[in-house]
């Protein structure tokens, strides 16, 4: 799955610099979603190829690694199209991706033992094989409310640095600057919220991560310049750092070893579902009402997602978690 999602991307974006008008572009878009997996394939592998005591490290680690390229993608994208064009935009892009394939190729192994066909299981039969099958459905909702979240921005966001600068120039570069931001305190927070999660509990990193990143995204609508955007950004980043790895570790950690990849697999279905819906909402919300309103609208939901967490999700494993302890203890 690696292989095949890494060259198949790189043949599909480096055909989008040859697009003559947009409707090419959306084709090649939509093949690119059909053809894309390499994310989930790798989230999964580590899922399964780790034990549950250091899921919370390893899942943040490759987290880290996503983040790093969302730290240095936007800037370098920005780089290039002011400086070379849009067009070698894709070209690059397609470049990176076949040397992910190549790495992949030479340096990825797996411990997998393929399945019979006649033995795969089916949708109700994975299903019926989950041992929490609520406390499942609630974290494939939160996670897909997190990715609409974290997405309603993006459509707007350069558009509003626009609106924050006044027309000045750069403003590729600035947004790009900007998206970094984030990224980079991803990069200095996931490996050590990963380790947190790993000592108290992954729902006590996600409950404080949601909540904070609700409360930052507000005064995101009342900036004045970029700069202080940047800065509501990269305090973002710090907390969005615990999302996404938590409820893959939760999951990690209520689903049994052989449907892991399947259940992974839905999950990651539920985050690109929050990205498609978070992009056209925040779309929507920037055209019927305005920019500013996105982020208002964004923390809102963050902060509801986290009580209805707290409700659902942090007190049944804070419970589960003292029985443990005494258990223990006794």
């Amino acid at each position: 799955m690696l292989l095949r999602a890494s060259l198949g991307m790189a043949i599909v974006i480096g055909c989008m610099g040859f697009a003559h008008n947009v409707y090419m572009l959306i084709g090649l878009r939509l093949l690119q979603g059909v053809i894309t997996g390499y994310g989930t394939a790798c989230t999964t592998m580590i899922a399964t190829q780790t034990d549950k005591a250091h899921a919370g490290y390893a899942l943040a680690t490759l987290s880290t690694a996503s983040i790093a390229g969302s730290l240095l993608g936007p800037t370098v994208g920005g780089f290039i199209g002011e400086n070379l064009g849009m067009r070698d935009v894709f070209f690059f892009t397609g470049a990176l991706l076949f040397v992910a394939f190549v790495a992949t190729a030479l340096f990825v192994r797996e411990s997998f033992v393929r399945e019979d066909k006649l033995q795969v299981r089916g949708f109700r039969e994975v299903w019926d094989s989950v041992p929490d099958k609520g406390l499942t459905l609630i974290l494939f909702a939160t996670f897909f409310v997190l990715t609409v979240a974290l997405y309603s921005v993006e459509p707007i966001l350069t558009v509003y640095i626009t609106h924050l600068s006044g027309g000045a120039g750069h403003v590729a570069l600035i947004a790009g600057i900007t998206f970094s931001a984030s990224g980079l305190a991803n990069i200095f927070a996931a490996p050590r919220l990963g380790k947190l999660s790993d000592r108290i509990g992954a729902h006590k990193v996600m409950l404080v991560s949601i909540a904070v990143a609700g409360l930052l995204f507000i005064p995101q609508a009342f900036v004045t310049a970029p700069w202080q955007l940047m800065v509501l950004r990269f305090l973002l980043g710090l907390t969005s750092a615990g999302l996404t790895p938590s409820v893959n570790i939760l999951l990690k950690k209520i689903t049994p070893q052989q449907i892991t990849g399947r259940v992974f697999g839905f999950s990651m279905s539920a985050g690109y579902l929050g990205v498609f819906a978070g992009s056209v909402l925040g779309g929507q919300v920037a055209a019927w009402f305005g920019l500013r309103y996105v982020f208002g609208l964004t923390g809102a939901l963050l902060l509801i997602n986290a009580a209805w967490v707290y409700a659902k999700v942090y007190r049944k494993l804070a419970a589960q978690q003292v029985d443990a302890e005494g258990v223990a203890a006794n």
